[in-house]
């Protein structure tokens, strides 16, 4: 198998790289993470300009992308700048999901979310959730032709931002049945519907979102009634291989920054590169990066294998990303020594950024326990 990247994905790689460089620097985006919705709408318009929204799309979505490689390219990138434009909650997961599974009128939508003039925010865990995705107790009920919802969102990446929901309600069958579950689009001004808005530790926005007794129209549900269930599967795959590829580029960053402080900080009139410790301590980590990069190409090119192939990759990859980003976190702080942990520093926001995305879809316990659940085909 050749794992090398097309002309094209190379091409994408270095025009989105070259951008974040330029116009994402560690000051931009530390002031953009500060500010109060938590991203750049003139950033996020041009990045749509770029390509970098319709490269997460298929041609017949209305972009020119869509595979695993595509996805993992632009995330790496993303990884390697901190970005925290919506990527992840309005393209990969929130338009994933109506690109999957939405009508011609529904569909329309993905054009101002491609544009980057739109954002769509993916509201389906929930407080006791625990990572698992067919548990949904949030409820939705018939009233005539239209639909009554009712229940609570946890951690709604973008919320605040967001001028459209997809939100997941359980239309029939008890809380962890995969059976039952519905998709529903959900205007950002429907009456009934709340949010609670707060910062993340890794510099993102999210929300605790309340619906109660949130009503819309039959035109709102997305696909058909109680089939929900595949369509997450489908885009929380996408979102695992983006934070895989994210935290990829991340450690690349973190990395490369390690490096530079241990052939430049000197000690006892040497640069501290060349105590052999902490050589052999920075060879072990280049060594689990390749791993993890190994386990992100796999995870890529099995995106659209059978399920089983692609579910175990997707969680593979997911678990070696949780055990080696927080290596690479807890590594590269050791070895930069205090100065690490400062908050002026890069490294401390990669670090935190680097944890976190262990927690987001499912930690490294969640998902080995899913692996071994899949082969055994219980899951």
């Amino acid at each position: 198998m050749n794992f090398e990247a097309t002309e094209d994905r190379r091409m994408l790689a270095d025009t989105l790289g070259r951008f974040v460089k330029a116009q994402y620097g560690f000051a931009a985006r530390d002031r953009i993470a500060k500010s109060a919705l938590g991203h750049s709408p003139e950033l996020w318009r041009r990045f749509g300009e770029l390509g970098a929204i319709g490269a997460l799309f298929a041609e017949a979505d209305g972009g020119f992308g869509g595979s695993g490689f595509d996805i993992a390219v632009v995330f790496e990138q993303l990884g390697r700048g901190l970005v925290v434009e919506p990527f992840l909650g309005s393209a990969v997961l929130a338009g994933g999901a109506i690109a999957a599974a939405g009508n011609a009128a529904q569909r329309d939508a993905l054009a101002g979310i491609i544009a980057g003039t739109r954002i769509a925010a993916f509201a389906h865990g929930e407080p006791d959730a625990h990572y698992e995705l067919a548990r949904v107790s949030t409820r939705a009920r018939r009233q005539g032709r239209d639909w009554v919802l009712a229940g609570a969102k946890a951690v709604v990446h973008h919320a605040e931002a967001a001028d459209l929901f997809v939100v997941s309600a359980r239309t029939a069958g008890a809380i962890d049945d995969a059976a039952g579950i519905s998709l529903f689009l959900v205007p950002a001004t429907a009456a009934g519907l709340s949010l609670r808005g707060y910062p993340t530790i890794d510099g993102a926005r999210a929300a605790e979102l309340t619906l109660s007794g949130v009503g819309v129209g039959a035109e709102a549900l997305l696909g058909t009634e109680g089939t929900g269930h595949a369509t997450l599967e489908k885009v929380v795959g996408a979102g695992l291989l983006a934070l895989c590829a994210e935290s990829l580029g991340a450690m690349e960053a973190a990395k490369e920054a390690t490096l530079e402080h241990l052939r430049t900080r000197r000690q006892f009139g040497v640069p501290i590169g060349s105590f052999q410790a902490l050589q052999h301590r920075m060879a072990d980590l280049l060594i689990e990066i390749e791993q993890a990069r190994s386990a992100v190409i796999n995870a890529a090119a099995a995106f659209d294998a059978e399920r089983t192939l692609r579910e175990r990759a997707l969680s593979a990859a997911k678990a070696t990303i949780g055990r080696v980003g927080t290596q690479v976190a807890e590594e590269s702080i050791q070895l930069h020594g205090g100065i690490g942990m400062t908050w002026e520093l890069p490294l401390a926001h990669y670090a935190k950024r680097l944890v976190m995305i262990d927690h987001q879809l499912g930690d490294e316990d969640h998902h080995l326990a899913r692996y071994i659940a899949l082969g055994r085909g219980r899951a």
